[in-house]
């Protein structure tokens, strides 16, 4: 049994839940194990240094789940970019039904991934970016809120008035994301008018999430306030775990000549995935979100989903019904 919903129905799952495309973390044995659940996991692409190295990730992915999973491909302004064409061509090749897309200009790669027959999920933090990619011929939104982890955007709009912001103006399906870890999030998100919600941060803290249990302890143990704004200055604003790497560069930001070559050696992905593998909690930065303060144990993704469907069922059909006078 799950909650039906139109997300659901076009994506062919049965739980309006989504793991979030997160860097070092979006490997097979997450996605595997949040498809397996009934949810939508999701490969990261770039998490894979090489296009093949992603289609093996893909076979290895379909290897331990028969269920629907995605790939997330993010598109990010660089100086030496990676070769997204091939990343694109390995997705497209290895037969996924499902992208979720994210960042900078993905019009060429939507309509590639359409014209292959794929449903695309396009991530944004702005209700404008959210109807520019409908007019792009997207299938569904995720829309991210200020509390996310990774890049809410400029805007800081919390997903309370984002959400709804974006269910009046949308007319394909939306997804919320951005401070969800349980059913009550679950019911509120289909309240203020999604279709389902994403999760990056609470994925982190299962059992199947391939990182180090210190840093799923660190999840569990850290509260909603335990984050940083990083990058503000640079507007590209990031929100990470608070730990001694992200303090350091919130300090150096605020010089009022600071530049991003001042921070670069902090903020390496290569330090990151060294933080998530090692355990080593200063080792680099730790994307978290504010969701941290709902989070307090590390059960199977399974175990995970299960609770948060039961919940929001409980809730819609129980305490709310409950409220309306008769």
């Amino acid at each position: 049994m799950g909650l039906k919903t139109r997300f659901t129905e076009l994506f062919g799952i049965e739980q309006p839940v989504v793991q979030g495309g997160m860097m070092w973390v979006g490997r097979a044995e997450l996605a595997s194990a949040v498809s397996e659940a009934g949810g939508l996991g999701m490969l990261t692409a770039l998490t894979q240094p090489t296009p093949d190295e992603l289609r093996r990730e893909i076979d290895r992915c379909r290897s331990m789940t028969g269920k629907p999973f995605g790939v997330n491909l993010t598109i990010l302004p660089s100086v030496s970019p990676p070769p997204y064409a091939e990343y694109r061509r390995a997705i497209i090749e290895s037969g996924i039904r499902i992208v979720e897309t994210a960042g900078h200009k993905p019009q060429e790669h939507v309509e590639d991934f359409k014209s292959h027959g794929i449903r695309v999920i396009h991530k944004c933090t702005a209700v404008r970016h959210a109807l520019s990619a409908e007019r792009m011929g997207v299938d569904a939104i995720s829309i991210d809120g200020f509390e996310c982890a990774g890049h809410p955007g400029e805007d800081d709009i919390p997903g309370l008035i984002l959400i709804p912001a974006a269910a009046d103006k949308l007319s394909i399906p939306m997804i919320a994301s951005g401070g969800f870890g349980d059913g009550r999030g679950l019911a509120a998100a289909l309240a203020l008018g999604a279709d389902g919600i994403n999760m990056g941060t609470r994925f982190c803290a299962t059992v199947e999430a391939p990182i180090h249990e210190r840093v799923k302890q660190f999840l569990v143990e850290n509260d909603e306030r335990a984050t940083n704004l990083i990058f503000r200055r640079f507007h590209n604003t990031g929100r990470v775990a608070k730990n001694s790497v992200s303090d350091k560069v919130v300090e150096i930001s605020a010089s009022p000549d600071a530049v991003f070559e001042d921070v670069r050696p902090l903020v390496s992905g290569a330090r990151g995935r060294v933080a998530l593998e090692s355990g080593d909690l200063d080792a680099g930065l730790v994307w978290a979100g504010q969701v941290q303060g709902l989070i307090h144990d590390i059960p199977t993704c399974a175990d995970l989903i299960a609770r948060i469907a039961a919940e929001a069922e409980a809730i819609i059909s129980g305490r709310l019904s409950a409220m309306i006078s008769r």
